[in-house]
């Protein structure tokens, strides 16, 4: 096999032989759905195939005014696919700004090339700031150092040696230098990883659950009641349209169709609220997910902490005992530490990350002119700058500067050990600044050093983290970190950030390893599973353990969400209830998780639990309207049938009632503020209202229409149109029960619908097209006095069963 050479890399025949036999970096897996499937998906649903049928029916059969509650399952279907298309294009659009660029050497020279494009053997030119597109061997290097943290969690980079592997999306964080690929495409690290992981889920959704459920009892009870409704029709009916049109109305009457498309409005409307917080949700269903997460696994590096350094402390050296010998430390004031520091961070071209939080820490400029500079080197752990009458000055590492095995006079005991061990043991980094023996471009002759300080960094923590945490902490929500970093250090970050346990964070290479596919009688799951349960805080954590750990509290009935950004926190993203992927983080993660963070903020999450909890509040109180509905719908159905009488409504009746007490009320209060606690069993709550509501409902509208229907010289017409106000008005007492309490806003939202409702009723084109005729008044005030008796006794079940809102 050819393999390129240090010198020249591949020739454009070799090229052209590997893209022909496939040993190319192309993919032939999807981490998302494509929009055909988005829109089958959407389309083909229960809800659909009932109110669809009926539809179609009605308008084969009926006037088209009879068939615009298919209106509404048209809506549900377009929200659904315009918003799941609209985060799919989101996530190409931060693929496309995230792309890598590779540079490859082919035919002896350098050259650009697409990530796809890049071919097995290629010859890659590593230089500070690239992402690795593909995997492959280090063949040279100048102090190269590459940032693993998106696949291990790692914040440190790694030092590179030439015959040292270096893996797909990591990136060159320092030096130089070139890479022979030696796995493109499926067989990457990341796509190997993220193959396990891309088959698109949704997002388990307790109130699409529970409204599935309703959907599904209703369906059980239509087919009995449809066939009694459709034989009493059929039988009472003057034409076989007139018996189809009865049915059918009595049929949609007891589907809450209304239901399903406001909870599509309110999450599309939660959707965007979020997004102009800079949150984007891929499925409507997620804005619910995290309101009910009672766990919440966050990574560290990315999540918690910012992709750079701070300095925590500076720290002089005191006056050295007299058996210090060659290597005391100078004394010099705090004032003078920093003035060398910030010599040393000004004269650094290309500073690392801890040279520029030093900058950044102490930026006063003293203006010394350099006369020598030492770059920071992996292989010797400092770098260092001369500036002539001014002195030599190094930084770096503690333990090698002042390594007693290189004869410096140095003792084990040296305080400045002492103290940078101890900053270390807290998960810190520390580097020595001392005076030089010599000029720095003098590498052998720098030692004995004199010691100045010690400079104490940390990675710099989201300054938005600590409120996050906080505000999930008041809301009873559990924050495990789970990081792949040193547990010091993950630590160390958590326990600045006020968390729980942190003083006493977990080596995850010290955790039970069980088999996968082993049962929950393990021992060592078992064991495993009380460690992830009895703690905080977590390090050294591996992709599969991390996956293991959401699976692990899910078997303890918890409810997980999991944030992350790299391509070590795929699985776990994928397996978690709710993945929240950060928008810097790799593809991967974000073709998986049900919400990206675009701003990378932390601390978006508290108003996505309190956006869910708002949706899911008001869900739950105005399900009891559209649940009352179908309970009225289903006695009523089966009242008719017994009575062999015509239906007390046409589908254009319920479509006018149903908006008016229901529709529009529904919308305007499902997007009103709700603090109501998220809680289980959300049938069994609205049962308890609608079942009731639903039977006064019922109860009040046949009342109305048999008194008229046995009035002397009523037509069925007259008859329906006594039927529709009673129903009206109780419907309009199950707003009140549901709204309260009724602040000035609702109060004119009612008196505008019983405005429209009396309109409707007054005026010829409307009455006509709605088929409304008012009979004698004897009838009418009989279905006002009967609905306005049913109004108030449906309000006196909801403040039995509905607490009234903040």
């Amino acid at each position: 096999m050819e393999v390129a050479t240090a010198v020249g890399g591949l020739d454009s025949r070799e090229v052209a032989e590997r893209i022909a036999d496939g040993r190319v970096n192309r993919t032939t897996r999807t981490s998302s759905r494509s929009v055909k499937e988005i829109i089958r998906t959407n389309v083909f649903t229960f809800f659909n195939l009932i109110v669809g049928s009926l539809f179609v029916v009605m308008l084969i059969v009926g006037p088209v005014q009879d068939a615009l509650f298919g209106i509404v399952a048209i809506a549900n279907t377009l929200i659904g696919i315009i918003q799941e298309v609209r985060a799919k294009r989101s996530l190409e659009r931060l693929s496309l700004v995230g792309r890598p660029r590779v540079v490859a050497i082919r035919d002896g020279v350098e050259q650009d090339v697409e990530p796809e494009d890049v071919v097995l053997d290629d010859l890659v030119v590593l230089a500070s700031g690239a992402q690795l597109a593909v995997d492959g061997v280090i063949v040279d290097d100048e102090s190269l150092e590459i940032d693993e943290s998106l696949l291990t969690g790692e914040s440190d980079p790694i030092e590179k040696q030439p015959g040292d592997t270096a893996m797909s999306g990591s990136f060159v964080v320092a030096g130089r230098g070139t890479m022979r690929v030696t796995a493109v495409g499926d067989d990457s690290y990341a796509a190997k990883l993220g193959d396990q992981a891309s088959r698109f889920t949704m997002v388990r959704s307790q109130i699409r659950d529970d409204i599935n459920r309703v959907l599904r009892l209703v369906t059980w009870a239509l087919i009995p009641i449809s066939i009694l409704l459709a034989i009493s029709q059929v039988r009472d009916s003057e034409t076989w349209q007139d018996a189809i049109s009865g049915t059918v109305a009595g049929i949609i009457t007891m589907i809450p169709e209304g239901l399903v498309l406001l909870t599509s409005i309110a999450f599309a409307v939660g959707v965007v609220t979020l997004g102009r917080q800079g949150c984007l949700v891929q499925e409507l269903a997620a804005v619910e997910g995290l309101a009910r997460v009672d766990v919440v696994c966050a990574d560290k590096t990315g999540t918690l902490t910012e992709d750079r350094m701070e300095v925590v402390e500076i720290v002089p050296s005191g006056p050295a005992d007299d058996d210090r010998g060659s290597n005391d430390a100078e004394s010099l004031s705090d004032e003078s530490v920093r003035q060398v520091l910030a010599a040393l961070a000004h004269a650094d071209q290309s500073p690392n990350a801890s040279m520029a939080a030093i900058g950044q820490a102490c930026d006063t400029d003293p203006g010394w002119t350099p006369t020598a500079v030492a770059a920071f080197s992996s292989a010797r752990k400092w770098s260092g700058v001369s500036f002539g009458a001014d002195g030599d000055w190094v930084i770096g590492a503690p333990e090698i500067l002042l390594d007693a095995a290189a004869a410096t006079g140095t003792s084990s005991d040296d305080p400045n050990l002492v103290a940078a061990r101890r900053f270390a043991d807290q998960g810190l980094r520390v580097l020595l600044v001392a005076r030089a023996a010599a000029s720095v471009d003098r590498a052998d002759d720098i030692r004995p050093v004199r010691p100045v300080g010690l400079v104490v960094l940390a990675q710099a923590v989201r300054p938005d983290s600590g409120a996050t945490l906080d505000y999930f902490r008041q809301q009873g929500v559990i924050v495990k970190v789970i990081s792949g970093d040193d547990p010091r250090t993950v630590g160390a970050i958590a326990l600045r950030l006020g968390l729980e346990q942190a003083e006493h964070p977990v080596d995850a290479r010290t955790m039970p390893t069980f088999d996968p596919e082993s049962g929950a009688d393990d021992p060592q799951r078992a064991a495993f599973a009380e460690i992830v349960a009895g703690n905080s805080v977590f390090g050294r954590v591996t992709p599969h353990q991390k996956r293991a750990m959401v699976g692990s509290l899910q078997a303890a009935g918890r409810t997980v969400a999991m944030t992350g950004d790299g391509v070590n926190d795929v699985l776990a993203l994928k397996d978690a209830d709710i993945g929240v992927a950060m928008g810097s983080g790799s593809d991967a993660t974000r073709s998986v998780a049900q919400l990206v963070l675009l701003e990378n903020k932390f601390a978006v999450l508290p108003s996505v639990v309190a956006e869910g909890r708002k949706v899911i509040g008001n869900i739950e109180r105005v399900a009891k309207l559209f649940l009352t509905k179908s309970v009225y719908g289903a006695i009523m159905a089966v009242s008719i049938g017994i009575l062999q009488a015509p239906f007390p409504f046409l589908p254009r009746h319920l479509t006018v009632v149903t908006a008016l007490t229901i529709g529009i009320p529904a919308f305007l209060l499902a997007l009103a503020p709700n603090r109501d606690v998220v809680a289980p069993n959300m049938v069994a709550r609205v049962l308890r209202f609608s079942v009731p509501a639903g039977a006064i409902a019922s109860a009040a509208a046949l009342f109305a229409f048999m008194v008229s229907r046995n009035s002397d010289g009523t037509t069925l017409t007259q008859d329906r149109t006594a039927a529709t106000i009673a129903l009206f008005l109780v419907g309009m007492g199950a707003l009140v029960a549901v709204a309260r309490p009724l602040v000035l806003w609702k109060v004119l939202m009612i008196a505008a619908l019983n405005v429209a409702f009396v309109l409707a009723m007054m005026i010829e084109f409307v009455y006509k097209f709605f088929a409304f005729e008012i009979a004698n008044s004897r009838d009418v005030w009989v279905a006002i006095a009967v609905g306005l008796a049913g109004a108030v006794a449906v309000i006196g079940i909801g403040s039995r069963t509905i607490p009234a809102q903040d």
